[in-house]
């Protein structure tokens, strides 16, 4: 029996828009079909199996009318697979073996980190906003990591002039402050390290951090004490002195018992809102 299966990274317009991408192999076999049966195969918060079946229709290759379970989030990989012989599409996502919080963001499936950078949403705060614009306008790599000039923070829409740049730096500032982002010498819009020939200057590096996910539902995210933590550098990157220093002190008070190993970055425990 003819089969073609795909891997396929969701993103956000996919889950809003109730679509599903198409292995390319059978678009045009199906194309003739009024609806196309898709069989979901899904692990609600990757435990729980559910099994449904939508009516779709295949349009501009990609199949409208699915309805995403609602624990799914941008990023997230679904493996499609079409049985030529029964004409039926059946998607399934894959659970992680443990799930993880990604900045604060619940997954229990297997995910693309550059999908999931890609579509970090911006919330009201300026930092937020800062930050949502070193992911979509950053080079971003394979582990989702991103790296953007500093000086195309501006384009996080804070405003101009020197209000604008008032709360500009201040929100760049809580960022670093709070470990989501890391300031690294670089050339050009997202060269590092620096590139001879390019316009040297200074570029924000922003690494995912992921931890175990709590239970399903725990979803307070109230201001908190964040405790100390280690955070990835990009290549050839090494911690500050102070760093390293702060490092040091929260080991011997038992604070983290993480090694500072090279490429990371410590973060002292901080306050952070939201």
């Amino acid at each position: 029996m003819r089969t073609a299966t795909r891997r396929f990274a969701l993103w956000r317009a996919d889950l809003q828009g109730g679509v599903c991408a198409a292995p390319e192999e059978c678009v045009d076999h199906l194309r003739h079909l009024d609806t196309v049966p898709v069989v979901l195969e899904h692990r609600v918060h990757g435990i729980h199996p559910t099994h449904e079946v939508f009516d779709t229709s295949l349009r501009d290759g990609q199949f409208t009318g699915v309805d995403w379970p609602g624990d799914l989030r941008p990023g997230v990989q679904v493996t499609v697979t079409w049985h030529a012989a029964r004409d039926t599409i059946v998607a399934q996502t894959t659970p992680l073996e443990e799930p993880v919080r990604v900045d604060g963001v619940d997954y229990f499936h297997e995910y693309d980190p550059r999908v999931v950078t890609r579509e970090f949403e911006a919330g009201t705060s300026n930092w937020s906003k800062v930050l949502h614009t070193v992911c979509r306008l950053g080079r971003v790599l394979d582990d989702g990591s991103a790296v953007l000039a500093e000086r195309l923070a501006t384009k996080a829409g804070l405003g101009r002039g020197p209000k604008g740049a008032f709360l500009l730096k201040n929100a760049i500032e809580q960022l670093l402050r709070e470990g989501y982002v890391t300031r690294v010498p670089g050339s050009g819009d997202s060269s590092f390290p620096a590139v001879g020939g390019e316009e040297p200057g200074e570029m924000l590096f922003y690494a995912p951090l992921v931890d175990p996910a709590p239970p399903p539902g725990d979803t307070d995210r109230h201001d908190h004490w964040v405790k100390g933590f280690v955070r990835k550098l990009p290549a050839g990157a090494q911690p500050s002195e102070k760093q390293l220093a702060a490092h040091q002190r929260a080991v011997a008070s038992d604070q983290i018992d993480i090694p500072l190993e090279p490429g990371y970055t410590f973060v002292k425990k901080h306050h952070r809102q939201g």
